[in-house]
């Protein structure tokens, strides 16, 4: 028997990993001024073939909050999920907010002709891969068993 007083916790997720991706950003800005610049061709071909990954990002970004949305869910980690989300974007990627994200960076660094910044995201996304990826999997596998375990087996962590 559950006692009522017990509150349902999310992912055992303690820093929000948008925050990851802002903190490597501004250090590639950082170390654009104070490291020599890393030599890129900034063109007019790679400032748009930037800003259309960027754009790629920010819908594969909205398309996720929308279904959020849509099912009545919180994005933020460590609140419960009440169901899993299996459409929209979730067709083709577990994590599609992380890997819109990630996009944003990589185009904002390609867009701008900061090398520093698209290396980093990556990086950002390693990292979150630590912090938040693994905690949600593991709360979910708990939390939906078979039915968790079906649609990872059917659909890839990123790409």
């Amino acid at each position: 028997m559950t006692d009522s007083r017990t509150i349902e916790r999310g992912a055992n997720v303690r820093f929000p990993p948008p925050l990851v991706f802002l903190g490597f950003t501004l250090l590639g800005v950082v170390l654009r001024y104070v490291v020599t610049p890393i030599p890129f061709p900034a063109t007019a071909w790679t400032r748009l073939a930037g800003v259309l990954l960027l754009l790629t990002g920010v819908g594969i970004i909205v398309s996720a909050r929308v279904w959020f949305v849509r099912t009545g869910q919180s994005p933020i980690p460590w609140k419960p999920t009440p169901e899993l989300i299996v459409r929209g974007p979730y067709r083709f990627t577990r994590n599609p907010m992380y890997l819109g994200i990630t996009l944003v960076q990589a185009g904002l660094g390609v867009a701008l002709g900061n090398v520093w910044i698209a290396l980093f995201a990556p990086v950002a996304l390693l990292t979150v891969h630590m912090i938040a990826v693994r905690p949600e999997e593991e709360y979910l596998a708990r939390k939906f068993g078979a039915s968790y375990q079906q649609y990872r087996a059917r659909v890839r962590r990123y790409l």
